[in-house]
């Protein structure tokens, strides 16, 4: 069992908000993506006043039964179609009343890259004043994980019983090209970066959209206690890849991977759901290459990927 520090080693300080966001008592699995996302929420909202709008979800049952609560804020609960209508009302409110009031959406891949689309991309269009994230456990979670349009290719699920055979929907350039003032992709297992996006996505007007890699050990079929560490490994092989896309034209790469087929080997095999497929490092290499090529090249830096370095030096000799 990997020995994960809590939050990177960050401690709680005066600054950040005294009560949680998530609190004890929750239904949340043991090894959840969400729940590690929410106490990075708690550290980056500090004293900011803010509002949870969640659709049909993990989260949503997570919260618990009328008239409990396990949210420290004001939260509403949407049908799944509907979170960013739902938060462009409540965001329009709190501008009308003056209130400085952070809307903050979450939902998970099922909501926000499915049945929550035309919302989420209707309210990307006006701009609404919102921040969306999305947790992305790469299934429908909370109705037995079937596929999601986010689910990756090789993926065994309850309805792709040999493995998912079409790719993971590219969720982040979809949103860029909304033109949108912010987009990043956050991973769990770097908490600075993490808290970093969170605290400018908060500050920021207009509509933000984060997309966060959260590990599922049900529907993965993995530990519980390797949750963080899965999203390491997919980080350092170049699958996950972490960076920010301003007013949808520049981009920023945060963390370079190094592309190792040993890291995307032990991803792979440290869940059960890759089993049935027989999926390995060498059948997802060349896709993961190309979406490199293509991010250097819209983040202006031409570095190569260590398999187009190789292959160019093949071709030479």
């Amino acid at each position: 069992m990997i020995d994960e520090p809590v939050l990177c080693g960050m401690a709680q300080s005066v600054h950040d908000r005294p009560d949680p966001l998530f609190r004890m008592g929750n239904t949340n699995c043991g090894g959840c993506g969400l729940s590690n996302l929410m106490q990075m929420m708690r550290h980056a909202v500090a004293q900011r006043r803010v509002q949870l709008i969640i659709p049909a979800c993990c989260a949503a049952a997570a919260g618990g039964t009328f008239p409990q609560s396990t949210y420290g804020v004001p939260t509403l609960l949407t049908t799944f179609a509907s979170a960013a209508a739902s938060a462009s009302g409540v965001a329009s409110v709190a501008q009308l009343n003056g209130e400085d009031t952070r809307v903050i959406c979450l939902a998970g891949d099922g909501g926000t890259c499915d049945i929550g689309f035309a919302s989420l991309s209707a309210a990307a269009e006006r701009d609404e004043d919102i921040l969306y994230i999305c947790y992305d456990n790469e299934i429908y979670g909370n109705t037995g994980g079937q596929r999601s349009s986010a689910t990756p290719a090789g993926a065994i699920t309850t309805n792709t019983l040999k493995g998912k055979p079409e790719q993971k929907k590219d969720i982040l350039s979809i949103m860029a090209a909304h033109r949108i003032p912010y987009a990043a992709s956050i991973s769990l297992a770097h908490a600075e970066d993490t808290v970093r996006k969170l605290g400018r996505a908060l500050d920021l007007k207009g509509f933000r959209f984060l997309h966060v890699l959260a590990p599922c050990p049900t529907g993965w079929k993995s530990e519980p206690a390797l949750g963080i560490e899965l999203v390491r490994l997919a980080v350092r092989s170049g699958l996950f890849p972490v960076f920010e896309i301003f007013d949808g034209k520049r981009y920023v790469v945060n963390i370079e991977p190094d592309f190792s087929d040993e890291a995307l080997g032990m991803y792979l095999s440290l869940q059960r759901r890759f089993q049935q497929s027989r999926l390995g490092a060498a059948d997802l290499r060349p896709a993961i290459d190309l979406y490199w090529e293509n991010l250097r090249a819209l983040s202006g830096r031409n570095v190569p990927t260590r398999r187009t370095a190789e292959a160019t030096a093949e071709w030479r000799r």
